[in-house]
């Protein structure tokens, strides 16, 4: 293999190891950990062999889970990710390195940085699936806290750490002031409840724990997650001002279950030993199916605290403790096939059809094969012997393959140049193809779904269910299509009947009038979400103006380009960069978006945006308000609209364009903020006053 292709392939790992970081932390994982972890092993294996330098390193420092809308806070000691035990680790002859043999040489080079130490102490504890949180407590009341991030700075989730009561507002110290990091986890009775109750209600099931969790905590209206149930473990002090600490980590342990922090004092085991360390996880892997949170392995950290500042790390894992991931199920079989699947955003899948195998409990004939870039990486051909996992234990994933027993007449899978279903032709995104037909009948189900849900249209009447019938049984292909439906039509639906469709009817006529905002959030076009759309539609007016400046946009219009995307600076559209902007253009200069909107346009859908009916008020109207904390009375929500109806503009940050910063109880690092850059701070009352 030569540098060139090395550097190529490691290019092409970058860009995918970086993808499905931004996935796990959005809480949409796409592949195993594992699989996840065979790329990034694979990344350091070229890497190695290139001499790249480590600050040019992807595993420098941990990935980022930066949300727009929140405020960042630096670490005062950085919070880094931990390095893996990983079954897929080679030794320097390309053999396979057993775990036992892994975490041996870890202990030994721990016991050779420390120089003169001939024994340490070895501390075991579960790894919590959930989102990590460092909380800072000021005399025993919690003032902040944040999640990991880069590793050098993360989100402050303080209120909705607060609102959900996931860890103690206040613990028993009465003086000092302390950093304690834990993980917050969603307890998996509180998370069936509360999927339950969602599809009860016509939603969608959350994931998993983990990925509801990192959602939940990421809601900048953090009304109601208290009735959620998450919680925490809290499992380090980072560090500490004005208290005396004991020496071991097992101790730190005890002192904070008596300062009346949740731990797992229970759940932990002390050794002198990597091989007592070893087979401790390894029994406790055998418990995972009874506990009560989901754990994916176990931490092993040196007991002695002492020894923590003396051994350092890198600028991604300290190197006092290391992580011990629990094994998947892994079961071989042979590909018989590959189909491409096409998903509601129209992304091009290849899905591997294999011949059946028993995997976690159930049988196995379809497996992901994640996207084109990873099946070409791993040279995954029809006839081969693959390996599956399942993802979270639910999603049947192909993760590896064995080259060796290949047959000779196996030829590489082309990546399909149009769509399978529409022959479309396919569009290149990032590591992805994508069919950019929004009439496509592989993805008209999901995206009529989409269209009709919540945050789009909000057609009353048509749920999951009844879409798959209007499909099935009135031919509805398009979005436009649902709006010539007729209650004669609908009456001998399953589960229909004569009143419900008279009310779906008339859920129709209410969502012709949502306006374009609603509308662009209904066409699932990549990177258009609501706050997009409503600023897509503010700037515009109409659809027909939009649909103008695509095409000017498209065709290479100098002007156009530099009005939205321009070289220096941010654009007339707010978060749009030039990569966003090619996305968003081009697809809504496609012929199946046009024609979509040009359907919708002939059913009576109001295309133009909705202006807020607005009586200026002096001293509000032009002014800049920032909303932080509870109200005594207001939503926050309804605030900002009493702010918008008398002409202010209500922004997500604080900054020296802010005239107003409106704080409620438990106002965060806002308040903080609007005080060292002198912004007026103002409560519910003064606000009420100022609207008369």
């Amino acid at each position: 293999m030569t540098d060139d292709s090395r550097r190529q392939e490691l290019e092409q790992l970058a860009t995918e190891i970086a993808y499905h970081e931004r996935a796990y932390r959005a809480g949409a994982p796409e592949i195993t950990d594992a699989a996840f972890d065979d790329m990034f092993d694979r990344y350091r294996e070229l890497a190695d062999e290139l001499e790249v330098p480590e600050e040019e390193r992807l595993d420098h420092a941990p990935g980022a889970d930066h949300t727009d809308g929140f405020v960042q806070v630096a670490h005062r000691v950085p919070m880094l990710s931990l390095d893996k035990l990983t079954p897929n680790r080679k030794d320097s002859k390309g053999a396979p390195m057993p775990l036992g043999e892994q975490l041996d040489n870890w202990f030994t080079r721990r016991l050779k940085d420390l120089g003169d130490v001939e024994a340490l102490d070895l501390l075991v504890e579960p790894k919590i699936d959930g989102i990590s949180v460092s909380l800072i407590y000021e005399r025993g009341a919690l003032t902040r806290a944040v999640t990991r991030g880069d590793g050098k700075k993360g989100d402050d989730i303080t209120l909705q750490v607060k609102a959900a009561k996931a860890v103690p507002q206040r613990l028993d110290l009465k003086k000092g002031s302390i950093e304690i990091r834990g993980e917050l986890y969603w307890p998996l009775d509180r998370f069936a409840a509360y999927n339950e109750a969602l599809v009860a209600r016509g939603d969608k099931r959350i994931m998993n724990p983990r990925n509801g969790c990192a959602g939940l905590m990421k809601r900048k209206e953090p009304e109601g997650i208290d009735v959620a149930g998450v919680t925490a473990f809290l499992y380090q002090v980072a560090w500490a001002e004005g208290l005396k600490l004991p020496g071991r980590q097992s101790e730190i342990l005890a002192w904070l279950a008596e300062a009346g922090a949740p731990v797992y004092l229970d759940e932990i085991h002390v050794t002198d030993s990597p091989s007592g360390a070893l087979a401790f996880c390894e029994g406790y892997a055998e418990r995972r199916g009874t506990l009560p949170y989901e754990i994916d392995g176990m931490v092993i950290k040196i007991d002695e605290l002492r020894y923590y500042d003396m051994l350092e790390g890198t600028g991604h894992h300290p190197h006092w403790a290391i992580a011990y991931k629990f094994p998947p199920e892994r079961k071989a079989t042979r590909l018989r096939g590959i189909s491409v699947q096409v998903g509601k955003s129209g992304k091009l899948t290849p899905v591997a059809e294999l011949e059946p195998v028993v995997l976690a409990g159930t049988t196995v004939s379809r497996a992901s094969l994640h996207n084109f870039v990873e099946l070409e990486r791993k040279d995954i051909r029809v006839g081969d012997r693959v390996f599956v996992e399942k993802a979270g234990e639910i999603i049947p994933q192909v993760v590896g393959v064995d080259h060796a027993g290949r047959p000779a007449d196996a030829v590489p899978f082309a990546r399909p140049s149009h769509c399978p279903s529409c022959h479309a032709e396919a569009l290149a995104e990032e590591i992805f193809l994508y069919c950019p037909n929004p009439a496509c009948p592989d993805q008209v189900r999901e995206r009529l779904k989409h269209f009709a849900s919540r945050s789009a249209m909000d057609i009353d009447g048509l749920g999951a269910s009844t879409v798959d019938q209007v499909v099935e049984h009135c031919g509805v292909r398009s979005p436009e299509q649902l709006f010539s439906l007729q209650a004669a039509q609908l009456e001998n639906l399953e589960r229909m009947g004569k009143k419900s469709a008279q009310n779906l009817i008339a859920g129709l006529e209410r969502a012709k009038g949502r306006g374009l905002s609603r509308v662009l959030v209904g066409l699932a076009i990549r990177h258009v979400g609501t706050t997009m759309a409503e600023d897509l539609a503010r700037h515009f007016g109409s659809a027909d103006k939009l649909l103008d400046f695509a095409a000017r946009y498209t065709s290479g219009d100098p002007e156009a380009i530099e009005l939205v995307a321009p070289e220096k600076g941010s654009g007339a559209i707010e978060g749009m960069a030039k990569k966003t902007a090619d996305s968003i253009f081009s697809e809504l200069s496609s012929a199946g978006v046009r024609d979509v909107i040009a359907g919708l346009a002939r059913q009576g859908v109001k295309l133009d945006a909705l202006v807020a009916v607005t009586q200026n008020v002096e001293g509000v109207a032009g002014k800049t308000f920032v909303l932080t904390g509870t109200l005594p009375t207001l939503k926050r929500n309804d605030a900002a609209d009493r702010i918008k109806r008398a002409g202010g503009k209500v922004s997500g940050s604080v900054s020296k364009k802010t005239d107003f910063l409106v704080a409620g109880e438990d106002a965060g690092s806002k308040l903080e903020k609007a005080s060292k850059l002198g912004v007026a701070v103002i409560d519910e009352a003064t606000l009420l006053a100022m609207l008369g």
